[in-house]
């Protein structure tokens, strides 16, 4: 079996943090919440998402609520997404790791109709076995979209060497409980300080991540 990376998208291999605190400052306003910088929105951001507004209201939005919310934002996400790039160094690190004859896959909770174009966009399609967007609910947690990855790859993969790289707490919690290791980098959604504690390695570079990933793996 060979070694295999899970790689989240969002905020991880693309770099993407400017466009969705644009589109949260959007949906923001609607409820009369000023808009945040960049590091009060990391310093405050939490998955499932409706906790997150939870937090900033006092209260959980009502579902008609949750419904303008989580539209606001991907309106103003698909009018900021092209001005999005790739996390720099990520082509190399993706040739890379494939010239060493080992796997790798995309797992996103974006869209996956909007997903797929997207890989492509950028030509790195080629590099993946497998590309997964979100096909349940927006809002909720990787964990169950984790499951549905891991079954179509079946065979190809042996979990014990697989590890999944994202940018977010819930990422290494969606591996924990699917039995892969996890690393998470600083660059995307989440502080180091609320990395931390979930208990997987956790780096400054997507370099390191993948140098870890390779330790981690065997």
């Amino acid at each position: 079996m060979r070694t295999h990376i899970v790689w989240d998208w969002n905020g991880t291999l693309l770099s993407d943090m400017p466009a969705v605190l644009g589109a949260s400052n959007a949906a923001f306003a609607l409820l009369g919440i000023g808009p945040m910088t960049l590091d009060e929105y990391r310093a405050q951001y939490e998955i499932p998402i409706p906790n997150f507004y939870q937090r900033l209201l006092g209260r959980m939005p009502s579902r008609a609520e949750w419904v303008e919310l989580d539209d606001a934002f991907h309106v103003k996400y698909s009018e900021l997404f092209p001005g999005c790039g790739l996390t720099p160094g990520v082509e190399d690190l993706l040739t890379g790791w494939a010239a060493g004859g080992r796997s790798q896959s995309v797992l996103s909770m974006y869209e996956h109709e909007k997903l797929v174009p997207a890989v492509d966009a950028f030509g790195l399609t080629r590099h993946f076995v497998r590309v997964d967007g979100r096909r349940g609910d927006s809002g909720g947690r990787k964990a169950e979209e984790l499951a549905g990855h891991l079954a179509a790859l079946g065979g190809e993969i042996d979990r014990r060497r697989t590890v999944l790289i994202g940018d977010a707490a819930d990422d290494a919690q969606a591996a924990l409980a699917h039995g892969l290791k996890a690393v998470l980098w600083t660059g995307g959604s989440h502080t180091r300080e609320k990395l931390v504690h979930v208990g997987v390695p956790v780096v400054d570079s997507l370099a390191e991540a993948v140098a870890v990933a390779e330790e981690l793996a065997g």
